[in-house]
């Protein structure tokens, strides 16, 4: 669990490094290290621009293959219907994430699309890791921006 924890800290340093952007961060490990890292960047207009997705794509920049065998992604916050469905497309090993997201998360709350038997490649999940300090960054943020007085 140690090693986890170190992961999910440099995700959630790599989710601190844009103040506009809804604080996601993510990590891809690959035989102990961390080869790929990313940070949302959806504000630019990039609406596919999750800190997954893009982390993903590093990772597969970084080995040279499309396949990501071996390697397992660390987030912030439960991936959403569309992570969760490049993890498997993907082929990752694994991933493990710190915040649960009740409303539109796919790896474990909503649904758990990545370990669902219907599909070819299945990716075991995990999550809960510093679960309170990834919370807390998404909770900073949107107190932030909310109006006083709403809910």
């Amino acid at each position: 669990m140690l090693k986890a924890e170190e992961y999910m800290r440099q995700a959630l340093k790599e989710a601190r490094l844009d103040e506009n952007e809804v604080p996601v961060g993510a990590v891809v490990v690959y035989e102990g290290r961390v080869i790929a890292r990313a940070h949302n960047e959806r504000q630019e207009s990039r609406p596919f621009a999750h800190a997954e997705m893009l982390a993903m794509e590093r990772a597969s920049q970084a080995l040279g293959r499309r396949r990501l065998h071996g390697c397992t992604l660390f987030v912030t916050l439960e991936p959403c219907p569309m992570c969760a469905g490049a993890l498997m497309m993907a082929e990752m090993d694994g991933c493990v994430f710190g915040a649960y997201d009740e409303r539109q998360g796919c790896c474990g709350s909503v649904y758990t699309l990545p370990e669902d038997p219907a599909f070819f490649h299945r990716v075991p999940c995990a999550g809960g890791v510093l679960e309170e300090e990834c919370a807390a960054s998404l909770r900073r943020f949107f107190e932030k921006r909310r109006p006083q007085g709403t809910v």
